[in-house]
């Protein structure tokens, strides 16, 4: 909880060669090649977020009728289910993509990719449960079907380890080449 959280700072606390990480003075430099990989793995968090929500409204549209017929024959639930299943194959694919950069060595294309990954799989995850809660209907927020739990994991993604905002700024800045708004 928010009240159980400490800061410790270090200053000026000198250690012999052998202990470092990286390179002397370099601290900055190791500390952002860890950023890519844990924006990867945050990206590869909502695609399952992501993933299991859709499997959960899938079933639940094919398996619930109203008057005969599943609610999933209905174009006004199915094409919203349809369009999320797009958002996360495309989040999916470069989810892949930004690991095979990091994998690669391509540090400056990884960056991008992580960044658009994370914050594309992050849409996709809040998109997708938002849409399986409404299939839902009156069922999506009660405890039995589990759809509750989605809407928290699906949101923080969207915040953590890095906001949309600050991914937006990253993107304006290195692939839009845009001045630096942050």
């Amino acid at each position: 909880s928010p009240e159980r959280q400490f800061s410790v700072f270090l200053d000026d606390v000198a250690l012999p060669a052998d202990a470092l990480v990286g390179h002397p003075d370099a601290g900055i430099a190791q500390l952002f090649a860890g950023l890519n990989p844990e924006r990867v793995m945050a990206a590869a968090y909502a695609v399952g977020v992501a993933r299991l929500a859709m499997g959960k409204a899938a079933d639940y549209a094919r398996t619930r009728s109203v008057w005969s017929t599943p609610i999933g024959a209905h174009q006004g639930l199915a094409h919203p289910l349809a369009a999320c299943q797009v958002e996360i194959e495309l989040a999916a694919l470069m989810t892949q993509k930004a690991a095979w950069l990091i994998d690669q060595g391509q540090d400056e294309a990884a960056g991008a990719a992580a960044n658009t990954a994370k914050y594309a799989a992050a849409e996709a995850a809040v998109h997708t449960v938002d849409q399986a809660i409404q299939i839902h209907g009156g069922n999506g927020l009660s405890q039995e079907y589990g759809m509750a739990a989605l809407l928290a994991m699906s949101r923080v993604s969207r915040i953590a380890p890095v906001s949309r905002e600050m991914i937006l700024s990253f993107i304006a800045q290195h692939n839009l080449r845009l001045p630096r708004s942050y």
